[in-house]
């Protein structure tokens, strides 16, 4: 080992999880790790999901895409005259004005791989804005997306807030899931206002700061499924509708924003933007990791259009396939199952895409503001991969 390596830690009192130390040699910028530490530290991604390397701050959203990239060999390079080149699907289908994710931030002018996501707004010169120009930036709140939200006292007065949607970043729809997203924490709100996750159906609570960025993971999930149910997801197909974010934009979610409630109030194919059978995604519902080689459950439970089980023969309808998932899905979000990340100033988080399930927290501005500033500033860098994940039985 190099005399002057990377140094992983695992987090304290944490389901799983690990921070990272870098090397003097790479100046703080991981994208110039050597090809021994960069190997422990995908080794490290791999092995507990969800790394956190600190204080950087002034990382440049070169850096980031040079380092997201770096985990996935299978990724093109960009075309030329393409700067963009291959993304998850940031394109016109993330910004279609019908879409869930219209709303989620704008991209890196210099680096479009790099995506900006936060709240409020940032002024041309400030510290931390890329682009040269104001942005407005909008958290994703429940409010907009949940059938049937917190009230304003629940949100103000008890400062409850709630999982907005568990999910896989994906485009699910042509492209491959990304291997590894990173987040970087450029301008966060203080760590010492908190809010509540409440769960409806057993009445625990989940305490966590303002923000938070929560994670699952999808090996624990799989270990928890009694042995009939672990049967059932290894030899089931999940088939994802054709532009998702598109088609279930009418549709609400359930509480806990593990799926969405089933009245029919789905786009029609008809009215979707042009899509092809070619290129709609049908992957595995358990996904192998290379490293630990351990199965994780790994399912888009509010993009979801139907489960397909060699098992049994049976293909379950919308409704099914969402009540099928959500029993599924929901031992491993109890509050001792969760890793919520509350954010410091400069974190680098990178987790493994195709092992974890994330979701944004936390009510903002206008919602329980208490006159401090809760403004946010993150970039986001995740690319499709040229693979689809595997179950290796």
């Amino acid at each position: 080992m190099h005399k002057d390596s990377i140094v992983v830690d695992k987090l304290q009192d944490t389901p799983f999880g690990a921070s990272i130390t870098l090397p003097s040699y790479c100046n703080n910028d991981p994208a110039y790790l050597n090809d021994e530490d960069f190997k422990i530290l995908k080794e490290a991604v791999e092995t507990n999901l969800v790394v956190i390397i600190p204080n950087q701050t002034n990382l440049l959203p070169k850096s980031q895409y040079i380092l997201t990239k770096r985990f996935d060999p299978s990724i093109p390079e960009p075309k030329e005259n393409n700067q963009e080149g291959a993304n998850y699907g940031h394109g016109k289908e993330f910004r279609h004005d019908k879409s869930v994710l219209r709303k989620d931030g704008c991209s890196v002018k210099s680096q479009p791989q790099v995506q900006i996501l936060g709240q409020g707004k940032f002024e041309a010169d400030e510290d931390g804005n890329e682009n040269g120009e104001a942005i407005n930036l909008t958290h994703p709140s429940h409010t907009t997306f949940h059938h049937t939200p917190l009230t304003e006292k629940q949100i103000k007065e008890d400062k409850q807030t709630r999982f907005y949607r568990w999910h896989i970043d994906s485009a699910l729809y042509d492209l491959s899931p990304p291997m590894v997203t990173t987040l970087l924490g450029i301008k966060v709100p203080p760590s010492t206002q908190y809010q509540t996750i409440k769960y409806e159906d057993d009445g625990s609570e989940l305490k966590l700061t303002q923000g938070a960025t929560c994670f699952i993971s999808g090996a624990q999930a799989f270990k928890k499924l009694s042995e009939e149910d672990k049967q059932f997801v290894l030899n089931t197909t999940v088939e994802y509708a054709p532009h998702p974010y598109i088609f279930i934009s009418p549709a609400r979610a359930t509480s806990d924003g593990l799926t969405m409630v089933s009245e029919g109030k789905e786009m029609d194919f008809n009215e979707l933007p042009e899509w092809e059978e070619s290129k709609v995604k049908k992957l595995p519902m358990v996904w192998t990791n290379p490293t630990t080689k351990e199965h994780h459950l790994q399912v888009h439970g509010c993009c979801l259009y139907k489960l397909h089980n060699t098992n049994n023969g049976k293909t379950y309808d919308l409704k099914e396939s969402r009540e099928k998932v959500h029993k599924l899905m929901r031992p491993a979000i109890s509050p001792e199952n969760v890793l919520a990340h509350s954010w410091k100033q400069g974190d680098l988080v990178l987790f493994f895409n195709r092992g974890v399930w994330h979701s944004v927290t936390g009510e903002f501005k206008g919602l329980g503001n208490d006159g401090k500033d809760e403004r946010r500033l993150m970039h986001q860098c995740n690319i499709a991969s040229s693979i689809d994940p595997i179950t290796v039985k």
